[in-house]
């Protein structure tokens, strides 16, 4: 008898415990909801750079949005918030302007784009764009932020002018006054030398010689390649006054690496190669930046980019967004993304958030080499009304961006 009153008791128990725990569970766990992310991109031919010892990685940017999704889904399960990465990657203009179409046609209004600034503008002007926010993640052009600037586009990566202004803000705190500029033949060049030319204007920092890059070493990698480099380097810098610094504008890397060492007179580099100011880099450990290199290092088998980094801040922007205003409406999303009360943890030691006027997000410019973090800009000492980060790049008095 005893026996079976126990396994009554047992049973009583089985069936009254999961019914208790289902309820549970159903209470605690909210109902998802999505979040469609489009990731559009055009695909480009990666050459290889000056030196065989940096390969071009082949998933730029797109690594980043990656880990961006992964960062999301940890944060959003627990709020019922669920995100979903489409990678639209095309082979040319057209197919990209058909890949954006299409997902707008059918709803999605979240874009995290790789385009070039001509075709970013084409894709925000069109029809289907209306409505929809777009955060551009690679583009660095000034333009963008200035006469060019759209409503419906906010801005990851530094700027040129960004970038230009924490270099200059270094040369400041070192009392460095002038430099010496050598400019290559493309054209992205001739924009990094205009924003190199526009901040030591600001800074008052003296440009002894603007030099073109017009050498072609021709057979680099016969046994007296090195030779002929050497020449030319010696060539253009022989006839330059002092000055303190050797500002290089080459953002093909296609000559730059060949300065160091060669010049007339020893000077150290920076700009495109040598000291590069950028929106990441590989040395960079501060403020729990090591978390993030670790974990985008296991992801995607090697280190993370400037491109990488502003995918993932464009991801991770619309995962805060939607966590803050406890919505996955996109419309919900955007509007919070531009509001007073959205900022973002970049791993760079303050909150960023995008500016009012050019749609740019403010963060501070790393300063570093292939192996040291050598400065963080914006610099001790340059103080503004509202926010130091406002220092780099074009303020709200001096902006030509009329939205």
């Amino acid at each position: 008898m005893a026996r079976w009153i126990a396994m009554s008791l047992f049973g009583c128990l089985c069936w009254l415990g999961p019914l208790s725990g289902a309820g549970e569970a159903d209470a605690q766990t909210p109902a998802t909801s999505n979040v469609d992310i489009t990731y559009l991109g055009l695909a480009v031919t990666r050459t290889l750079p000056l030196s065989y010892l940096d390969q071009p990685p082949g998933d730029e940017g797109i690594d980043g949005a990656r880990l961006g999704l992964a960062d999301n889904q940890a944060t959003g399960q627990f709020l019922g918030q669920s995100f979903k990465l489409d990678e639209a990657v095309a082979p040319d203009a057209a197919g990209v302007i058909d890949a954006f179409r299409q997902r707008a046609q059918a709803g999605t209004k979240l874009f995290v784009t790789d385009l070039p600034a001509s075709l970013l503008l084409q894709v925000a002007d069109l029809p289907e764009a209306k409505g929809v926010t777009i955060l551009d993640a690679t583009a660095r052009d000034d333009s963008l932020r200035a006469e060019s600037c759209r409503r419906n586009v906010l801005h990851t990566q530094p700027s040129r002018a960004m970038l230009a202004d924490a270099l200059m803000q270094y040369m400041m705190i070192r009392k460095w006054s002038r430099i010496a500029l050598v400019v290559g033949g493309d054209p992205e060049d001739k924009l990094y030398a205009d924003a190199i030319r526009a901040s030591a204007r600001k800074f008052r920092i003296k440009i002894v010689d603007d030099i073109p890059w017009t050498f072609d070493p021709g057979a680099r990698r016969t046994d007296t390649g090195h030779y002929a480099v050497e020449a030319e380097v010696a060539r253009i810098t022989q006839p330059l006054g002092d000055y303190d610094l050797l500002v290089v504008a080459d953002e093909g890397d296609n000559f730059g690496d060949d300065l160091a060492y060669r010049t007339t007179l020893p000077r150290p580099i920076a700009g495109t190669q040598g000291m590069v100011p950028s929106a990441w880099a590989r040395p960079f450990e501060q403020w729990g930046a090591t978390q993030l290199q670790s974990r985008f290092l296991k992801q995607a088998k090697r280190w993370m980019t400037d491109d990488d980094y502003g995918a993932w801040l464009a991801v991770r922007a619309i995962g805060e967004a939607a966590t803050r205003s406890a919505s996955t409406d996109s419309d919900a999303i955007a509007k919070f993304m531009r509001g007073k009360d959205f900022d973002l943890a970049g791993f760079k030691g303050t909150k960023l958030t995008f500016r009012e006027w050019d749609g740019q997000l403010r963060q501070p410019v790393l300063l570093a080499d292939d192996r040291s973090l050598i400065s963080v800009s914006p610099q001790p000492g340059f103080l503004h009304e509202f926010s130091e980060l406002d220092t780099l790049g074009v303020d709200r008095p001096e902006t030509k961006c009329h939205m």
